[in-house]
């Protein structure tokens, strides 16, 4: 069974930074996308990022592109998010998700999901 954990998240001032992380474990993640989310108070849950865990190609939603990374270490079976340039209207719940890799849909329907964590970005 599939799990996913977050951990990493916390209160930063604006201009900050933050690394959150996202451990997997459950299966062998070649052939899937693994994916970022984030959901504001109020706010339907939005796509943030995405990477292919075999070659590693990576997707960013507009919002983030230039100040978050997405990576992920195969031996640790992890994800990681790096966070610079921190805004307040990035504060949210991060949620891990993971699902098959199908063409270059890296923000289609995610089958696995982790049980977020709250990022707040104070200004």
């Amino acid at each position: 069974q599939v799990q996913l954990v977050e951990s990493g998240g916390g209160l930063v001032q604006a201009g900050g930074s933050l690394r959150l992380s996202c451990a997997a474990s459950g299966r062998t993640f070649g052939g899937y996308d693994m994916g970022w989310f984030r959901q504001a108070p109020g706010k339907e849950r939005e796509f943030t990022a995405a990477i292919r865990w075999s070659g590693g190609s990576t997707y960013y939603a507009d919002s983030v592109k230039g100040r978050f990374t997405i990576s992920r270490d195969i031996a640790k079976n992890t994800v990681y998010l790096q966070m610079n340039s921190l805004k307040p209207e990035d504060t949210a719940v991060y949620y891990c998700a993971a699902k098959y890799s199908i063409g270059n849909d890296y923000n289609g329907r995610y089958d696995y999901w982790g049980q977020g964590t709250q990022v707040t970005v104070s200004s």
